[in-house]
């Protein structure tokens, strides 16, 4: 258990004169790539816990888990409390879940229908290592009646065939209920987002999907919807390297998609702000109100990893960019 802060404003970064991002008990926020669900007046966060020193030597197999998928909560942004792990690793080395494996870019929507929240994630089986063998990039699934509880793992499998090795993913709820897993598919290192729709239960593919054509060799893609357009941020394929965010503007999902450029304004570096984009969301009793987060990553102790949550601005209603703000309030941006 380390130092207790009490927050009152976002703190972007590693900054020299900030603390990394710690948890109510005073420990490090480490939840990797995932997202936020709000559930009855409670925001959860949760990611893949990443593994620290001195379990990852200069970082080697620090990108991995052995842990499993962890969850914070809080109630107003700034301050979270631990609630444990959702999805856990096993130790029987015949388990899907046996650890070091990859749960990346855990995502969660609630069923109406169902009463389940459902987990999707790109799931890479022991020791980890991305490749094309089956088990090795794959559409991941589990579930679970309560937000916080144990998910139950449900399997893998890969959308429209075998063909298509999964990479980076997310999941989108429509308005009108339908949900989406949307990812970076790889053929023979044709690699370009796919959006699919999800069945009524969430637990599997429909036959319906489209190939974002616009988004060729694009990844980590976050998507909002606001004033009658979708918008969805990604990032290049550069590996752990940044590269330069772009974004995409649909009035429907399955497209078709434009590119409208680099959201990030005054980004010198062209690097997304020395972050890949992760998650977007909107806070709750505020219209209009989206959290971009994003993710700086530390190769060196991918424990150490910090997050970037910037404010969504939209110039026009057909438009959206990112500010870069080392700190910044919810009350900054609604009134």
């Amino acid at each position: 258990m380390g130092e207790k802060i009490v927050y009152d404003e976002f703190r972007n970064g590693q900054l020299k004169e900030y603390h990394a991002w710690l948890d109510t008990d005073g420990n490090i926020i480490n939840a990797s790539d995932g997202g936020i669900i709000y559930v009855e007046g409670k925001y959860y966060w949760y990611g893949m816990k990443l593994r620290p020193l001195p379990f990852a030597p200069n970082g080697e197999g620090g990108q991995t888990t052995t842990t499993g998928v962890v969850m914070y909560s809080s109630e107003d942004l700034y301050n979270w409390t631990y609630e444990g792990v959702i999805l856990h690793c096993s130790d029987d080395p015949e388990d899907d879940l046996y650890g070091p494996m990859r749960f990346e870019r855990p995502k969660i929507v609630y069923n109406d229908k169902t009463g389940q929240f459902v987990m999707w994630v790109h799931y890479v089986k022991h020791p980890g290592d991305h490749g094309f063998d089956p088990g090795t990039a794959e559409a991941g699934v589990a579930a679970c009646s309560s937000v916080n509880g144990r998910y139950e793992w449900l399997g893998f499998t890969r959308p429209i065939d075998s063909l298509g090795a999964v990479r980076d993913c997310t999941l989108y709820k429509d308005k009108d209920g339908a949900a989406y897993y949307i990812y970076d598919r790889n053929v023979n290192d044709d690699r370009c987002l796919h959006v699919m729709k999800l069945s009524e239960d969430y637990l599997s593919f429909t036959d319906v999907y489209a190939r974002i054509e616009a988004a060729g060799r694009r990844e980590a893609a976050a998507v909002l919807y606001q004033n009658g357009f979708y918008f969805m941020f990604t990032s290049g394929l550069t590996g752990w390297q940044t590269n330069p965010a772009k974004y995409f503007r649909a009035d429907n999902l399955l497209g078709p998609w434009t590119d409208m450029g680099d959201p990030c304004e005054e980004d010198s570096t062209g690097t997304t702000f020395e972050s890949q984009s992760t998650y977007v969301f909107p806070v709750e009793g505020r219209p209009g109100l989206f959290i971009h987060m994003a993710e700086r990553h530390n190769t060196e102790n991918f424990e150490n990893c910090s997050y970037i949550w910037l404010p969504v601005e939209f110039p026009a209603d057909d438009s959206v960019k990112l500010v870069y703000r080392e700190s910044w309030k919810l009350e900054q941006f609604y009134k």
